[in-house]
């Protein structure tokens, strides 16, 4: 069995974003309204298959603004530098 996450960019109606992360084995859903809230749900879903998880799939609403696309990236971007300096302790 392949562990496959999905996770959508989506705005909120209400000027920002979220995250709608989707575990495809079992179809359980979690929205995410930021990028920490993201990496703890991640986590905790991934712990379900003892932190295997074979593919992030990331993808993004039309209406979803090149500014929050941007502020996900630059997030994501950061957060793996972060995992990356933590892991060279």
């Amino acid at each position: 069995m392949k562990v496959i996450f999905e996770s959508v960019v989506k705005e909120d109606g209400i000027g920002g974003w979220y995250i709608e992360l989707r575990d495809t084995v079992d179809n359980r859903v979690e929205n995410c309204k930021d990028l920490e809230e993201y990496a703890v749900k991640i986590e905790e879903m991934g712990n379900d298959y003892g932190g295997h998880i074979d593919e992030v799939k990331w993808s993004h609403d039309k209406n979803v603004t090149p500014q929050h696309l941007y502020e996900v990236r630059m997030g994501m971007q950061k957060y793996q530098e972060e995992l990356n300096n933590g892991a060279d302790d």
